[in-house]
């Protein structure tokens, strides 16, 4: 029995949970800043990080105590080593260390996407199946994983420019529609209609993506109706662009499923909460009845700590250890990965 104590800070939300054996959570604490940013369209870092500081101890102290837990209880302490914002993520990492060093405790530091692959773990009544390929989606994310194992990392496929919910913010903030643009334009284009068209991304890579251009590809669409004195349907051009998007990431999926032949699809991160790309994936996937389909809960896919703790378990068992000259990577590559 293994108890990992970890904590997450890499954007705007300020977490710690108490994870056994990488599948149970015993407790699960975020603080959320989402309120603050709002007010000015997307996450300010200055303020993220400050906030972070002021919430720190609180989570820590929460998760504990909700776990009916002390700090002689916890085996190691797993904590976000990056990619994120290094004003947010070093709050997180000084937490950590601080922990580590005055309870003796070993730090295993821990790829922020990483934990949003193994927070599948948590919607499963069984262990992940491998080979594995995960299509990772969130603000600053568009990857493709393919995991031979349970601690290899191979990026198969990513984004050439934008990620698909950085895209989702920009497209929103076009439209006037507020932030975050995810959940937004995902409820809007719920009420549009196949009205407008844009072109598909053209990529090079075979399981590679690009959305800069389909941002772009809107905000004309917006120019030429505007100078044709026709007024703008916002939810048939959140509609347009979210066809187009996730049709295109769901194409590239199915292709390398094609090609490799997984045991198990996951999807992972904040964009993976989406409606329509669980109807997209889950239509595409019916056609390999054999592989297994995973779509975690939305309360799995946003940032939280839990899902630190169940790839920091893992990473605990496959030996990896740091020092306290441990320091923030807001660049952070997956293990394995060059």
């Amino acid at each position: 029995m293994t108890m990992i104590m970890a904590i997450e800070s890499s954007c705007d939300e300020t977490a710690c949970a108490i994870v056994k054996d990488g599948s149970e959570i015993l407790s699960n604490i975020v603080s959320s800043q989402i309120n603050v940013h709002t007010q000015f369209g997307g996450v300010v870092p200055e303020v993220a990080s400050r906030i972070h500081v002021e919430n720190i101890s609180t989570v820590i102290t929460e998760a504990l105590h909700q776990a009916h837990m002390t700090m002689d209880d916890i085996d190691a302490i797993a904590f976000t080593q990056g990619p994120g914002l290094i004003g947010s993520l070093h709050v997180g990492v000084q937490a950590a260390k601080t922990l580590a060093w005055q309870f003796h405790k070993p730090l295993v530091p821990v790829n922020h996407m990483t934990g949003h692959i193994y927070a599948n773990r948590f919607a499963l009544d069984h262990d992940l199946k491998f080979p594995l390929l995960a299509l990772v989606i969130s603000g600053g994310h568009t990857q493709l994983v393919w995991m031979e194992n349970e601690w290899d990392f191979k990026v198969i496929g990513t984004t050439q420019d934008d990620a698909i919910g950085e895209a989702y913010d920009k497209v929103s903030r076009v439209l006037g529609t507020g932030y975050p643009g995810g959940p937004i334009m995902d409820k809007m284009a719920k009420e549009g209609k196949p009205h407008y068209t844009l072109p598909t991304p053209k990529v090079h890579g075979k399981y590679d993506y690009s959305f800069s251009g389909l941002k772009t590809a809107v905000l004309q669409l917006i120019q030429r109706e505007e100078k044709k004195g026709e007024p703008i349907i916002k939810e048939d051009v959140a509609y347009a662009f979210q066809e187009t998007a996730l049709n295109l990431m769901v194409s590239k999926t199915l292709q390398a499923v094609e090609d490799l032949h997984p045991a198990m699809v996951v999807t992972a991160g904040g964009v993976a909460a989406n409606s329509r790309l669980r109807v997209l994936l889950d239509e595409g996937m019916k056609k390999y009845p054999d592989i297994e389909l995973s779509q975690p809960p939305i309360r799995y896919c946003t940032d939280n700590a839990s899902m630190i703790g169940a790839s920091g378990y893992v990473a605990y068992k496959n030996g990896v250890r740091c020092g306290f000259d441990v320091s923030a990577d807001p660049g952070l590559l997956m293990p394995g990965e060059v």
